[in-house]
């Protein structure tokens, strides 16, 4: 986050870097700010596995996602919950994932958007007709109350901030996050 894209500001690639040195686990980088081409580079040297950028941030999406890709990463695009899906019928064939925000970027503990899994269930569709791979993430408002309707419509990663870090045990509340996603997994089964 850059305080312009989005009104709050957070870490950047020396953080990615540092904490490349403690840990192999993959780093799934969001770019919350304008003008990401400026920086993607930087997050990929700092060690960056996945990098997502905003439909609404790029001028030149494709070309974005292509050097992302070209640079041996995973590539993603975001979309803000008024940006309709149909923005990016051009790009699904290129991307690794699509990130749907479930509320507006800048702030943790918003409430959850439920018309956004409407784009979701569109994405679903989108693949399956078009035979595609890509994966489906959502950010925002991610809870006990809303992961299995997330789940249900057909998304496949889940980032849970306030949820699991809000209050509790992050280990307690991250089992009861998985355990009830798993649960409405198994529904779609």
């Amino acid at each position: 986050m850059d305080g312009h894209f989005v009104p709050n500001i957070s870490i950047g690639p020396p953080v990615v870097a540092s904490l490349r040195k403690v840990t192999r686990l993959p780093f799934d980088v969001h770019l919350m700010i304008e003008d990401p081409d400026q920086y993607i580079s930087a997050f990929i040297d700092a060690g960056s596995d996945w990098i997502s950028v905003h439909q609404e941030a790029c001028v030149h999406l494709h070309r974005t996602l292509s050097h992302i890709a070209g640079q041996g990463i995973k590539a993603g695009v975001v979309l803000n919950p008024a940006t309709p899906v149909a923005t990016l019928e051009e790009v699904l064939d290129m991307v690794d994932h699509v990130l749907i925000m479930s509320v507006n970027p800048g702030f943790g503990g918003q409430k959850f958007i439920p018309s956004v899994l409407k784009k979701v269930r569109q994405l679903v569709e989108m693949r399956t007709e078009r035979g595609l791979n890509f994966r489906i993430e959502i950010d925002g408002g991610i809870g006990p109350d809303t992961i299995g309707d997330a789940v249900r419509a057909g998304v496949e990663l889940l980032v849970a901030g306030n949820a699991v870090f809000g209050k509790g045990n992050a280990r307690d509340n991250t089992r009861q996050l998985l355990k009830l996603a798993t649960e409405a997994a198994l529904q779609n089964a």
